[in-house]
């Protein structure tokens, strides 16, 4: 036990902190009013969150990712929408 104490057992992996501190910061963000309906800090979420979101699935795996990657769509759910309402056009009638 005292050899693992050293050596940060325990401790959540970096990529899962960032991810929790981005979830975070995003919903206290979207309890502030805004005119323009978010959409500037949405958009710097997103830049800020591709980031995190590629160094968890290098560090944590694909099913860890994934889940980052809903919890990330749940927060953003409109930048989400109007992207698929924007592939569905282009791609069909």
């Amino acid at each position: 036990m005292a050899a693992a104490e050293g050596q940060g057992a325990g401790l959540m992996p970096l990529s899962l902190t960032l991810a929790c501190i981005w979830a975070v910061v995003a919903n206290v963000i979207g309890m502030f009013p805004s005119k323009r309906n978010h959409w500037p800090a949405a958009y710097a979420l997103i830049a800020a969150g591709l980031p995190i979101l590629g160094y968890t699935f290098w560090q944590m795996g694909p099913w860890v990712g994934l889940a980052v990657l809903a919890a990330g769509a749940s927060i953003l759910r409109w930048p989400v929408r109007y992207l698929l309402r924007w592939v569905r056009r282009v791609l069909g009638p």
